[in-house]
C-alpha cells in the first residue's frame, strides 16, 4: 500500500503493481511470516540468513519500541522454528536519532535475547551523521553482550581507523562498500577508490583472529581476493549477500563450501531500501519504467 505522507514518486512506486513487483525481487514480503518462509527455503539450499526489518530514522519513542519488539518476535521465531539466522538492526530505527539511551537499551535487549538462543545481532551502518554514534554503541553493547557485529563501509575515509578500534572487541565485522550518498570530505566517491579501500580493509580484516569477517560484496574481483585470503586464514569467515542480488553467484559459493549469509529484508517500509538498490543497479529502474509504460 502507499505510504502516508510519501512524495509522489514514492506513492507511485509503493502503490503500483510494477513497483511492488520490482520490490519483490529484493524484499521478502511485508510480514515476518513471509520472511520466515523465504529463510526456511534458503536454509534448505545451504544458506544461513539475516533478518532485516526495513525502516530507519524513526522520530518517536513508540515507533522505536515497536521495532525492538518486532525484532524480539523475530528472534523468538528463529528459536521456535530452528532457523539458521541472526538479525540485522538499524540504530536509528531503534531511536538513536532521538534518544541514544533508548537505542542502547534496545540493542542490549536484543543482544541478550540473541545470546539466549545461540545467535548474534549485526548493527548496521547508516549515513555519516550516525557513524560515530553507531561505532560507540557497538563498543558499549559488545562489552556487555559479546555476540554483536557491526557493519563498516569501505567508502568512508575513517574506516581503517574504525577497524583498528573494533577488531580487538570480537564479534563480527560486516565489510560493505556503502550505499548512502556522502560528500567527498567524508567518503571516497570514485568507484576505483572505493574498490581499492575495500581491498585494503579486507586484507586487514581477514588477517585478524579476534573477529569474524563478514565479506559483504557482490563484486567478483573482491570475492576472488577473499578466496585468496581465505587460503591463509585459520579462523572462520563468511560471505554476505543481499536477497535477490546475483543468486547464481551465491549458490556457486555455497557449492564451493563457503558459508554464505543472505540478508533478507522484509516489512512495509521498503521504499528507501529499494531506491538504494536501484541506484546500485540502474537496469532495475529501466525494468520498472518499462513495466509502467506497458501497464499504461
Amino acid at each position: 500500500m502507499a505510504v502516508v505522507g510519501a512524495g509522489p514518486i514514492e506513492k507511485l512506486v509503493t502503490s503500483s503493481r510494477p513497483g511492488r513487483a520490482l520490490a519483490a525481487k529484493f524484499v521478502a514480503g511485508d510480514t515476518l511470516d513471509s520472511a520466515v518462509e523465504t529463510a526456511s527455503s534458503l536454509n534448505q539450499e545451504g544458506f544461513v540468513v539475516s533478518f532485516d526489518l526495513l525502516g530507519e530514522a524513526v522520530t518517536d519513542v513508540d515507533s522505536a519500541n515497536a521495532a525492538a519488539d518486532e525484532y524480539l518476535e523475530c528472534l523468538d521465531k528463529i528459536a521456535a522454528d530452528g532457523i539458521e539466522a541472526n538479525i540485522s538492526i538499524k540504530p536509528t530505527q531503534l531511536g538513536l536519532a532521538i534518544d541514544r539511551d533508548l537505542a542502547k537499551e534496545a540493542v542490549l535487549r536484543l543482544g541478550r535475547r540473541a545470546g539466549e538462543i545461540g545467535t548474534s545481532v549485526t548493527i548496521d551502518m547508516e549515513d555519516s551523521r550516525y557513524t560515530e554514534g553507531t561505532v560507540s554503541l557497538f563498543e558499549e553493547c559488545q562489552a556487555v553482550c559479546g555476540n554483536l557485529g557491526i557493519a563498516l563501509q569501505s567508502y568512508m575515509r575513517r574506516t581503517p581507523a574504525d577497524l583498528g578500534r573494533l577488531i580487538p572487541l570480537g564479534g563480527h565485522i560486516r565489510l560493505c562498500k556503502g550505499a548512502y550518498v556522502e560528500t567527498h570530505d567524508v567518503a571516497f566517491t570514485a568507484k576505483s577508490d572505493v574498490d581499492r579501500a575495500y581491498a585494503d580493509e579486507l586484507r586487514t580484516l581477514m588477517a585478524a583472529a579476534t573477529t569474524k569477517p563478514a565479506v559483504a560484496t557482490h563484486d567478483g574481483a573482491l570475492i576472488d581476493l577473499a578466496r585468496e585470503l581465505a587460503g591463509r586464514r585459520e579462523h572462520p569467515f563468511e560471505f554476505q549477500m543481499l536477497y535477490g542480488v546475483r543468486p547464481d553467484l551465491q549458490k556457486s559459493l555455497v557449492e564451493e563450501g563457503f558459508e554464505v549469509r543472505v540478508y533478507i529484508p522484509f516489512g512495509s517500509h521498503w521504499y528507501p531500501y529499494l531506491t538504494r538498490r536501484l541506484a546500485e543497479r540502474p537496469a532495475n529502474a529501466w525494468f520498472f519504467a518499462r513495466a509502467l509504460v506497458s501497464r499504461s
